[in-house]
């Protein structure tokens, strides 16, 4: 059917879509004017979209991309702190990307730790002309009163009495990786598999994060694991590139496949939310979202809820959180503990006569893996020379000092931790080197300052899941010993790279020995 309106032609359909058909062409439908619509009328609506146009290019071009750059510019060399000169439109990405391509094919012998010019090579080279390298730009975190209410939320997550009673499913899900390592060791006679490590660690962290953050749903959980990873992946391939203003919203391949694994993350996480929410009693679980849901909707005396502290958004924003620092820090962690102790055999060899000391063939607990000190010491080490992340930011909140450089109020500072955990003057002549002794007294003892190692970064905005990271790394490494010994395989390259996080370019490969067969 036809009809024909004051804004224009309407066609209506009678199909179980009416109300959108028609509601999309009359939005549509100033394309087709009326008598009514003159001359001047069109005029005008070309008047009004003309200044549209103009005052966006004022804002963008002339503000965003000439005017603020210079101001920031002029206002850090003012407070003596200089830097590489900003190009319209593509900053310093260019050029930082094409120093990360020319360092890609450098490859490193595994005794060599100074991956820095690999995964740095921008960073050195500014470092050496410049004093600090400084973003001019808040950065994209919660902070002031909503950090303040997101962390009193989150803490019961993460207190060590729960993180104990959680080590049963990473010890129970560590079992089953060896497990099934072990029956393919076993159909070789000499009790041998290689295996590419990194991949079993990434799923075995993504089996014990889905687990212990979504319980009953971790099939669920699961899901959310892959679309997160593939998220991720997404914005290593176009972190670099310059963005034209708009292509966010253009419907491109990539575009719309990150659409659809955001509505799928989403989705999936709102489900198992709303479920927990709907459950009948007054307990959410014993996982780490039911925790935070039992910190997150108090109740009154009366059993009455109170509003709940926390929106949707929130709760979901934070289990995206779970997920990333929960199976990727912990995975990478793993994987280039491995590594060390691949290359230092010694180290290896004590580990595992402290494990079998103090678990013989018995389960690891929660309790018993805060004894193991050499573990703990090898892990600090190694999270020293190879932190899953590489850099981090902070913002001043006020104007401050550094030495003689002076910071204005609101800029971001990047930190280098893998360049302040190198630091000579710090760590001692062997910064460079594999030495887990340094942390034979405590963290605050193994170097000239007490606050010298960042992985988790101090201060009130550390790394609030760390004592999770380290329990379930222990949990893993400790099965792990009991079961196998290793050493690398002919296969693998060093050449750790910058992704997010800092992954081995190409895999772990290691050869598996099993100790029954060994013995």
């Amino acid at each position: 059917m036809q009809e024909h309106t004051r804004t224009g032609l309407l066609l209506t359909e009678k199909t179980s879509r009416t109300s959108e058909k028609r509601i999309y062409i009359a939005s549509c439908s100033f394309l087709f004017p009326s008598p009514s619509f003159t001359m001047a009328s069109f005029a005008l609506l070309l008047v009004v979209l003309l200044v549209l146009v103009i005052s966006w290019l004022w804002d963008y071009v002339m503000l965003r991309l000439i005017w603020k750059p210079q101001i920031i510019t002029n206002k850090l060399r003012k407070h003596g702190i200089p830097g590489p000169p900003y190009k319209f439109f593509k900053g310093c990405n260019e050029d930082i990307k094409r120093m990360k391509e020319k360092a890609d094919g450098l490859v490193l012998d595994v005794h060599d730790h100074n991956y820095l010019p690999r995964v740095a090579s921008h960073y050195l080279k500014w470092r050496d002309q410049y004093v600090l390298a400084l973003l001019g730009k808040g950065l994209v975190f919660v902070e002031g009163i909503d950090w303040v209410r997101h962390r009193r939320v989150i803490n019961p997550a993460f207190a060590m009495d729960k993180i104990k009673m959680m080590t049963k499913t990473m010890v129970a899900c560590a079992q089953n990786m060896v497990k099934e390592l072990e029956d393919q060791a076993s159909k070789n006679k000499n009790g041998e598999t290689q295996v590419e490590l990194e991949e079993q660690f990434h799923e075995l962290t993504a089996d014990i994060i889905s687990d212990t953050a979504f319980g009953s749903s971790y099939k669920l959980g699961i899901e959310d694991f892959h679309a997160q990873k593939e998220l991720q992946e997404i914005v290593v391939e176009t972190r670099l590139d310059v963005q034209i203003p708009g292509s966010n919203y253009l419907p491109t391949a990539s575009n719309r496949r990150k659409w659809k694994l955001e509505r799928k993350l989403r989705g999936t996480l709102v489900q198992i939310i709303q479920s927990r929410l709907g459950s009948e009693g007054s307990l959410y679980g014993n996982d780490l979202l039911g925790l935070m849901l039992e910190a997150c909707i108090p109740t009154e005396q009366g059993g009455k809820q109170q509003q709940i502290s926390l929106s949707m958004d929130e709760i979901i924003h934070e289990c995206k959180t779970f997920f990333f620092a929960g199976h990727e820090i912990t995975a990478l962690l793993l994987t280039w503990t491995v590594f060390l102790l691949s290359v230092y055999p010694e180290w290896q060899e004590r580990l595992r006569k402290e494990v079998l000391r103090e678990f013989g063939k018995d389960d690891p607990s929660g309790h018993n893996l805060s004894k193991l000190k050499e573990m703990t010491m090898i892990l600090l080490e190694t999270l020293r020379l190879y932190s899953p992340a590489v850099f981090t930011q902070r913002k001043t909140t006020t104007d401050m000092a550094v030495g003689e450089i002076k910071i204005p109020k609101g800029f971001g500072i990047i930190i280098p931790f893998a360049i302040m955990h190198r630091d000579k003057k710090v760590w001692d002549d062997n910064a460079d080197e594999f030495n887990p002794l340094r942390f034979q007294n405590g963290v605050t003892k193994a170097a000239k300052v007490p606050h010298a190692l960042l992985s988790f970064t101090i201060g009130p905005r550390s790394c609030i899941g760390q004592d999770f990271a380290m329990m379930e790394a222990k949990s893993v490494m400790a099965v792990i010993l009991q079961k196998f010994s290793f050493t690398l395989s002919p296969d693998y390259v060093h050449a750790p790279v910058d992704l997010l996080t800092l992954q081995p370019k190409f895999g772990l490969p290691v050869i598996l020995r099993r100790l029954d067969v060994c013995s």
